[in-house]
């Protein structure tokens, strides 16, 4: 028995939470857990708050069923926070958490701070629906379900292109596509597809984005304006990062988007052992080692500078262990 089995053993009412913004993983472990307690908890009634994600998610079942607007005095008998590694990343969920009886956190996330009464927190794992999964009986996940886990996988991994991808992820997800689950569509209308705007938006980031560091590091930023000019959301951003990653010959990709005036929200991502959670956790964000963020304020050369100091340390530090290697 599991410690999600042991949870949810006689419990009556069960709140799902996950983080801001939600992403790929984020949605799909809620929606994921949702589906598996209709079909193996169905004494159970379950809640899944979330802020508004991608209609580009539509296709899981149960998507029509979040709930956008948080309660504020219902106690839950369990709250379950999937993907979130802090209480402040709850956002407007903060408050129903901290009405509940009892509460479980699942989280891949290395920077987790355990704020939970039991926390499941597999720092190697590919995803928090990876996670998941371990926590599931198999037996009991149905399509729709797996359906769910096998989209979080895909986000946080890239398509299996991270090097957070392991053989363990790979036999997860084969057994996710057992189930029956249409794959093809669901990395391309998930991951790939993009609008017309979303194509515009992206192209207009990387024609701006400017390298740093001698070449080893590039940024690039999309201000309110632009977001206004384009009309794009941040919903309308995912692949901006990683995008600017794959540019040859760089270490760390920085994405900033403007949220309020001069205030940034930040995405990075590393190519080698450069620990962007670290830089991210200095600025009170936290993430991966390899794919991290924050929020900053002040100006765009503000944000980029401070950022950089932190970059090139380990740079340097990576590069004098290299040649201390060779020596």
């Amino acid at each position: 028995m599991t410690i999600l089995d042991k949870k949810l053993e006689g419990t009556g009412t069960v709140l799902i939470l996950g983080h801001v913004r939600p992403d790929g993983d984020c949605v799909g472990s809620c929606l994921g857990l949702l589906n598996y307690l209709e079909n193996a908890y169905p004494q159970t009634k379950a809640t899944v708050c979330l802020e508004a994600p991608a209609g580009k998610f539509g296709y899981m079942k149960g998507f029509d069923q979040i709930q956008t607007i948080f309660p504020q005095d219902t106690s839950y008998d369990l709250c379950i926070c999937l993907d979130c590694s802090d209480k402040e990343r709850l956002g407007a969920g903060a408050a129903a958490f901290q009405l509940a009886k009892d509460t479980l956190c699942i989280d891949h996330h290395i920077t987790n701070r355990n704020y939970c009464a039991e926390n499941v927190v597999e720092p190697n794992a590919s995803s928090t629906c990876e996670v998941l999964f371990g926590l599931m009986d198999e037996a009991k996940i149905t399509k729709e379900t797996a359906a769910c886990l096998y989209t979080g996988i895909v986000h946080d991994t890239g398509v299996f292109r991270y090097s957070c991808t392991s053989s363990k992820t790979m036999n997860i997800a084969g057994k996710l596509m057992d189930k029956g689950i249409d794959f093809s569509s669901i990395i391309d209308d998930s991951f790939f597809r993009k609008t017309y705007v979303q194509n515009q938006i992206l192209g207009r980031a990387l024609l701006e984005s400017i390298t740093f560091l001698h070449g080893k590091c590039i940024f690039s930023v999309v201000r309110l304006k632009d977001m206004d000019f384009y009309g794009v959301t941040s919903k309308d951003l995912d692949g901006i990062v990683e995008q600017l990653r794959v540019t040859e010959g760089i270490h760390c990709a920085l994405f900033l988007y403007e949220v309020e005036p001069q205030i940034f929200k930040v995405s990075m991502r590393s190519n080698t052992a450069l620990d962007v959670a670290k830089i991210a956790g200095y600025f009170g964000g936290g993430g991966h080692v390899k794919a991290a963020g924050c929020t900053m304020s002040g100006s765009i050369y503000d944000v980029v500078n401070n950022l950089s100091g932190h970059i090139e340390k380990q740079i340097l530090e990576l590069e004098a262990k290299e040649e201390e290697k060779e020596g």
